[in-house]
């Protein structure tokens, strides 16, 4: 039984709002953007769904020179992703889910890392759905580790999820690395340019708000050097206490959201949260909602009294 123990079950909410958080990034992505912006010439590449190579397995190909056929199959595909974050099935929605996540990144003229981070979770989360038992992703794991078999699929899936913090690393662990010979980064001024860029800078609205801080030097120094301090800090996450694990996944939430305000990149920002919560929150984890006190219009609810039972007297061996 001890080495029963050693294997947590890994099918806990958390990764169950993982996996939302992914589905929803991409449903967005299909459901905000029209066939003629995903699927539309680029130059150098050609037209999209390219359809050629390991491109020809995506989805849209089956439709590759229809506009009404792409726009059912984006539908279908958007359909498909809201099962998925509903979080019915783990087990039968995994692959699928996998699969148009790669349809996606494979066939749509506009991908972003957003795409790529989304496929790669979505197959990293094939492992330990495929051993869930549960009907729905929100539920309360089973209280037991079962038969042989189930125990097998939770080593298999706590290995999935394992692999999935260790992607997570490697990705801030880059993200913070690959900037720091960029003179922009380095003296404190490339969210001045970020900020600014008509394509990638904050919308009108936000603008206002954003362009006063940019424009002294304390604070582009600070809207710059601050995300790279979040990025390496998620990169050491598994090393750090879990205290300070908690900080670290606030900050990387708001960072992202912060993100997706200004930016847009509202797919990356969820694919990124979900990512986040299971690098930064315990192994097997789940998030309970907390109950509320009682009070005094709401007593709590009496406690039977318990017979006391008279305590044995110790058994000495036979020695």
């Amino acid at each position: 039984m001890a080495a029963d123990r050693l294997v947590r079950l890994p099918w806990s909410n958390v990764y169950g709002l993982a996996r939302t958080l992914v589905a929803l990034g991409t449903a967005g992505t299909l459901a905000f953007s029209s066939v003629d912006t995903l699927f539309r010439p680029v130059a150098l590449a050609g037209d999209f769904p390219t359809c050629e190579g390991a491109t020809s397995a995506s989805v849209f190909c089956l439709a590759k020179d229809d506009h009404a056929g792409l726009l059912w199959l984006k539908w279908l595909c958007v359909l498909l992703l809201l099962v998925v974050a509903s979080g019915w099935r783990p087990r039968l929605t995994a692959v699928p889910h996998a699969y148009v996540n790669y349809s996606v990144f494979a066939g749509i003229a506009i991908s972003d890392g957003g795409d790529q981070i989304g496929l790669i979770l979505s197959m990293l989360f094939i492992l330990p759905a495929l051993g869930d038992p549960r009907r729905w992703h929100w539920q309360a794991p089973p209280s037991d580790e079962g038969s042989r078999a189930r125990r097998g699929w939770a080593l298999i899936g706590s290995s999935g999820l394992l692999m999935l913090r260790l992607q997570m690393c490697v990705v801030y662990f880059t993200a913070c690395v690959a900037k720091l010979p960029h003179q922009e980064w380095y003296d404190g001024t490339a969210m001045w340019y970020w900020s600014t860029n008509l394509s990638f800078g904050a919308p009108p609205w936000l603008a206002a708000i954003v362009r006063p801080v940019v424009s002294t030097p304390w604070g582009v120094a600070l809207m710059t050097w601050l995300p790279l301090f979040i990025e390496i800090t998620l990169a050491i996450a598994p090393l750090l206490p879990q205290r300070v694990r908690y900080a670290a996944m606030w900050a990387g939430l708001l960072f992202h959201f912060s993100i997706g305000l200004m930016m847009g990149l509202w797919s990356f920002a969820l694919a990124m949260a979900g990512g986040i919560l299971v690098l930064c929150l315990p192994s097997g984890a789940s998030i309970a909602r907390r109950r509320a006190q009682p009070t005094a219009e709401a007593p709590a609810e009496p406690v039977e009294p318990v017979e006391p039972t008279t305590p044995r007297p110790p058994v000495r061996s036979a020695s």
